[in-house]
């Protein structure tokens, strides 16, 4: 009996140890992406389905002063005689509003989506995200009018995001390595990629939010057929623009409703800043969506958000891009999961 009682107590001992470290290696296991790879040709255009349409737009801003350009994707079959929700879609740092068109095929993933019933209709905007008229530091852009660098600029990111050897980062990409999350530019030399140069550009990129709230979206709701209302106003981007998003759109819920970052640069603001009342966004936000590649040495911006949100108990999509680097190629399967999730 008393060999049976110790085989019976070491059994249990065993299978106990064996339980423990099993939980320990599933806890330190990756997490898996919620979100697979989206389908093989999901940014490629296909014939025989109804397109949208893609147009360009001047909007007046106090900001700045001037007029200031808009790029704005309309559904397959607009019509005034119905109204649709509106995504705001945003560049990086050196981009401009052509960008998500031109590199991001935001058109063609759209048509194609809308056409298989995996998105609702929704109009999108894509404005240029830097509010100044100062001459953009990055990448020898000019600033002014937001005319980033051009698709056929030394270093431009060839279609589907990915820049030439040796040449300066993607459009769109934060420089690599940059100030903390929320933390200021650091102080320094002119230009480039932080000092003084730096400084210009996250003050142009912060001062969009007065000219998005006061000047963009009262724009659009007066020219377009819209759903006037926070819950049918999205604000999503990617790097710079993905902290833009991420420090507009939690800062200002009673527009916007549904707010995504994608890859989120140093620009984003410290987690507490972002949201300082969770009570307030978990009863307010339709959907949180905070995603990054886990080859981006941006990553821990964004997965420092996740976890206070976590830790904040906010509801949120916590996305990884498994094997993905600050690029478009990520940007374009952001963009498609998202788009299957606004407005419903």
């Amino acid at each position: 009996m008393a060999r049976r009682r110790t085989r019976s107590v070491f059994l249990s001992a065993a299978i106990c140890g064996f339980v423990v470290s099993a939980a320990t290696l599933i806890a330190q296991a990756p997490a898996a992406a919620p979100f697979p790879k989206a389908p093989e040709g999901f940014d490629v255009r296909r014939t025989g389905i109804p397109a949208g349409r893609v147009e360009r737009i001047e909007y007046d801003s106090k900001v700045t002063g001037n007029k200031r350009p808009a790029v704005v994707y309309l559904p397959p079959g607009y019509s005034s005689a119905r109204r649709y929700p509106v995504l705001y879609l945003l560049h990086g740092i050196g981009g401009n509003e052509n960008h998500w068109t031109q590199f991001g095929r935001t058109d063609a993933i759209l048509d194609n989506l809308i056409a298989d019933n995996k998105a609702l209709p929704m109009i999108i905007v894509m404005p240029n995200g830097r509010a100044s008229n100062e001459p953009s530091t990055m990448f020898g852009g000019r600033g002014g009018r937001g005319a980033g660098r051009g698709a056929d600029a030394p270093g431009a990111p060839a279609p589907g995001g990915q820049a030439p050897p040796a040449a300066a980062p993607a459009a769109g990409a934060a420089p690599q390595g940059g100030a903390p999350a929320g933390a200021a530019p650091p102080a320094g030399g002119r230009g480039g990629r932080g000092g003084a140069g730096m400084g210009v550009e996250f003050t142009a990129y912060a001062a969009f939010e007065k000219e998005l709230i006061g000047d963009l979206v009262p724009f659009i709701e007066s020219r377009y057929s819209v759903q006037a209302d926070r819950e049918h106003r999205a604000l999503a981007g990617l790097s710079m623009g993905g902290g833009q998003s991420l420090n507009f759109g939690l800062a200002n819920l009673n527009t916007f409703a549904w707010v995504g970052g994608f890859s989120s640069a140093p620009n984003t603001a410290p987690p507490a800043q972002l949201v300082p009342d969770a009570a307030a966004a978990r009863k307010q936000l339709k959907l949180l969506w905070v995603s990054c590649g886990d080859k981006d040495s941006l990553f821990n911006i964004s997965e420092g958000v996740h976890k206070y949100l976590d830790e904040q108990k906010v509801p949120h999509i916590w996305h990884i891009d498994v094997g993905g680097a600050h690029d478009f190629p990520v940007w374009k399967n952001d963009l498609y999961h998202l788009s299957t999730l606004l407005f419903r």
